[in-house]
């Protein structure tokens, strides 16, 4: 029976987006990760009859026969709200406050994109991530720096010792995209563009749309558990149902082949 194959695209399309809830549930705790969502469509429509089609030289049906064959997931989108500001002290640790990600050097020489603001020194005195990867573009800090200061529109500067005036380390630039949810995440916090994202646009922070910086903080996840909670309520019952839908189109045919 065609009913059989309806539910079981129901079942593959619930499955689906357990694993969507179940991932956000896991990052609740990840440095500026943005939740996803499971985005459905229904399936092709067997057309039995065709609305419109004539029932007599002056009449027409009103409405057709159509029969679907199901749903899948088309697509998993990722939702860029602002996340929780979670207060560290730390000098490296920066928070972008609106739109915008930093900027992060992968070792084959590409880019990609991160909200993720806790940054680690590396031996050379870089800037990276918590991977190792160099912060763009690159800034050093020097030995002897007592402080350092990051200002909202991105101006570094440090104190170093013996020196009354501080000193310029650079500019710490982030990038805008149109389409952020047409980024690609690759893990590690890593987000790299698509031709969906539509190419970035760098510059200063608090400028043209970009979000501004603030130092001594991160973006906590934008996760809701109490939401991903009802989601997996929702998804256990969907399940369920299609679930059952198995289950007694096995019992018609059943009824059928012993009585016929």
């Amino acid at each position: 029976m065609e009913s059989l194959w309806v539910a079981k695209t129901g079942l593959d399309a619930q499955q689906t987006r357990m694993t969507v809830v179940s991932n956000n549930l896991a990052n609740v705790n990840t440095n500026g990760f943005k939740k996803g969502r499971a985005i459905f469509e229904d399936l092709l429509y067997q057309n039995v009859s065709q609305a419109g089609g004539a029932t007599s030289q002056n009449t027409e049906k009103p409405t057709g026969l159509t029969l679907g064959t199901g749903v899948r997931v088309v697509a998993t989108e990722k939702t860029f709200n602002q996340g929780s500001t979670v207060n560290t002290g730390n000098p490296f640790d920066v928070m972008i406050s609106g739109r915008g990600f930093f900027q992060v050097l992968l070792p084959d020489g590409t880019q990609a994109y991160t909200r993720d603001g806790s940054f680690k020194i590396d031996s050379e005195g870089r800037l990276v991530t918590a991977s190792g990867y160099e912060l763009q573009p690159s800034i050093t800090v020097p030995n002897g720096v007592s402080a350092v200061t990051i200002s909202p529109d991105g101006l570094i500067q440090a104190k170093v010792t013996g020196q009354v005036d501080p000193v310029t380390l650079g500019t710490l630039q982030i990038a805008d995209f149109i389409n952020p949810a047409g980024l690609q995440p690759r893990g590690q916090n890593l987000l790299v563009e698509t031709s969906a994202s539509g190419t970035p646009q760098i510059g200063n922070p608090n400028l043209e749309g970009r979000g501004d910086l603030v130092q001594g903080a991160l973006e906590g996840s934008n996760v809701n558990v109490v939401e991903e909670l009802v989601g997996m309520i929702e998804t256990q019952r969907a399940y369920e149902m299609n679930s059952k839908a198995i289950a007694v189109s096995d019992q018609m045919l059943q009824y059928l082949n012993n009585n016929l």
